[in-house]
This record gives structure tokens, C-alpha cells and sequence, in this order.
């Protein structure tokens, strides 16, 4: 048992800090709302973000980023891609010595094009490298928060790390696997999410499951393609935050990129979906980082280009799906 810090008080960073206080760590959540905070404190439920979930007493909110982070043993990093350089320039201050770090954050960054990991590094230096680990694979906050059933791995480049913070997560209820290729779980963890988009606006067409699989799977193809040229383990991709990821984005009703797909492919403008959904859908924002990243590495990602155009060109989704449809025919 220890101190946590969980720098982000959205669905997910509350869910994760759920699991690491309901193992008798004390928890303190940093809300970047202060009004989200409060409630948490005040109510001991996270009404905005997951609401109707009972939070444990081992589990504290705060708006002082500062007093969150003293005397950490681990700081598990959960806020929006977006965000992500901004909040780790005002931590790095307060960063206890010898403190594990975890990112929980799934994305490329727009301007940088460099995976969350690359990000943490470039402000935190070289010298952290063995600290830091990256959670993800196929889990649903809600799903998480109440104790479902849920697989995951942790990334990190030192074993003996990498294996600590595996440790801190593992319940009953939430297995941990660990992997050394922290690429490739990245990559799988951020693309997934694109494709998610493609499958939902497929659905929202009214086309059927073999659209869907067919997505699915070349969708797979080309994360695949493009974590390869990064430099990570093919194998990787085939695991829980690569397919396993993928196949729930792509298919669960809770996914909020699926959503943001299937409302366009009904006919809404994204504008107004974003703005009925509350919660940040990070698809939409790494498709653009995706799109430039394939470009920049000369990675062909036919299903990443048509998400992109729906979402920054105007282009229709129908007509999306046409043209991915025609394309030259090409062998597997």
C-alpha cells in the first residue's frame, strides 16, 4: 500500500483511481475543475464524470496540483492528450523523487506528432525513462468502476518498474499484464479510437456486421503498419491494446468515438455531436495527428484518411465508406 496521485478527474481517471483506493492506497485525485472536486469530496461520487458510482473514503479530490502530488509513490497520469504537455510542465515542480509514473492517456499529440510517451520524456528528460509506464487495453470506465471483469497491460521499458506498478493495479476483478513495448501499446491504445469512429458512422448508415468486421479488421491492418514503422513488436498489436481495445471501441455502446461515428453517419454535424457528448472522444483529435503521422512516415492508412476528411474536409460518411469501398484492389 501507498501514496497515489491521479492527475485527472474525468470517467477514467476516477474509474483507475477507484481500483488503486479500493486496495487501501491512499488516493488523491487532482481535478482540474475545481466544482468537480468538491463534489467528489462533498459527495463522494463523481456526478459529471461517472456518476452513480460510490467513491471510497481512501479516495481524496483537490484543485491543488501541488498537495496532490506530495509524497506520491506513484502518479498515474489521466488527463486528455491535449492536455497532456501543459498539465506535466506545472507538475514537473512537485514530482516527488524515485515516484513511479503511469500514463493512462491514450493519443498523439497534434503539433509534436509524438505518442504520450514521447511527450513525457521530451519534459521530463531521459533520465525518467525507467519510472515511466502506459496503461491501456479494453476497459470501459464505468465497466471498471463497478468491479466488471477487465484485462489490461502496463508498458514500461524496466522490468522491475514496470512489474511495481502492475502490482499496485491488480485486483480480482482487474488483471494486469506487463510488456516491454511501450510503442506498441501506445500506438494501439491511440489509433484504436480512429477506427471507432469509422465503425460507429458505418453503423450509423445502417450497414451491417460484415462492415463492421471488415473495418475492424483492415482497420487493425493499418495500426499495425504504422506501430511497425515506430518501431514496435507486430505481436504487440494482436494483444489486449491492440485487437482487444479495437474490437470493444469499435462495438460497445459506452464508446464515446463509436458514438461520435455513429451520430455523423445518421446525418448530425460533429459540432453538434461534441457538443451533446460531455466527455472528450479522443479519436477526433488523433485523427488529425494520425492522418499527418502516415503522411510523414509514408504509411499507407486508408480507413485513418477517410475519418479524417469526415471529420476536418466536410466529406460525407457514405461517401467515405464509397471510396474506401472502390479503392484499387490490392492483395491482403
Amino acid at each position: 500500500m501507498g501514496d497515489v496521485a491521479v492527475l485527472g478527474a474525468g470517467a477514467w481517471g476516477t474509474a483507475l483511481a477507484k481500483v488503486l483506493a479500493d486496495k487501501g492506497n491512499v488516493t488523491r485525485v487532482w481535478a482540474h475543475q475545481p466544482e468537480v472536486a468538491e463534489n467528489i469530496q462533498r459527495d463522494r461520487v463523481n456526478a459529471r464524470y461517472l456518476p452513480g458510482i460510490e467513491l471510497p473514503g481512501t479516495l481524496h479530490a483537490t484543485a491543488d496540483l501541488e498537495g496532490t502530488l506530495r509524497g506520491a509513490e506513484l502518479v498515474l497520469i489521466v488527463v486528455p492528450s491535449h492536455a497532456l504537455r501543459e498539465v506535466v510542465k506545472k507538475a514537473r515542480p512537485y514530482l516527488p523523487p524515485g515516484a513511479l509514473l503511469c500514463s493512462a492517456t491514450k493519443g498523439i499529440e497534434n503539433e509534436s506528432l509524438m505518442l504520450m510517451s514521447e511527450v513525457l520524456v521530451d519534459e521530463l528528460g531521459t533520465d525518467i525513462v525507467s519510472r515511466l509506464s502506459y496503461l491501456s487495453g479494453p476497459s470501459f470506465a464505468k465497466e471498471v468502476a463497478v468491479g466488471q471483469p477487465t484485462a489490461v497491460v502496463v508498458a514500461g521499458a524496466s522490468e522491475p518498474e514496470t512489474h511495481a506498478v502492475q502490482q499496485m493495479f491488480a485486483t480480482e476483478r482487474f488483471r494486469v499484464y506487463s510488456s516491454h513495448d511501450v510503442v506498441g501499446v501506445e500506438m494501439g491504445g491511440a489509433l484504436k479510437n480512429v477506427v471507432a469512429i469509422a465503425a460507429g458512422a458505418a453503423d450509423g448508415l445502417g450497414f451491417g456486421h460484415n462492415a463492421r468486421a471488415g473495418l475492424i479488421t483492415r482497420g487493425l491492418a493499418e495500426i499495425a503498419r504504422l506501430a511497425i514503422t515506430k518501431g514496435a513488436n507486430p505481436l504487440t498489436v494482436a494483444g489486449l491494446s491492440g485487437m482487444g481495445d479495437l474490437v470493444l471501441t469499435c462495438t460497445g455502446e459506452l464508446s464515446r468515438n463509436r458514438t461520435v461515428g455513429f451520430e455523423m453517419g445518421k446525418g448530425r454535424t460533429l459540432e453538434d455531436v461534441l457538443a451533446s457528448l460531455g466527455h472528450v472522444a479522443e479519436g477526433v483529435k488523433t485523427a488529425k495527428s494520425a492522418y499527418d503521422l502516415g503522411r510523414k512516415l509514408n504509411v499507407e492508412m486508408p480507413i485513418t484518411s477517410e475519418v479524417y476528411r469526415a471529420l476536418y474536409e466536410g466529406k460525407s460518411p457514405r461517401q467515405a465508406v464509397v471510396d474506401l469501398m472502390n479503392r484499387a484492389l490490392t492483395r491482403e
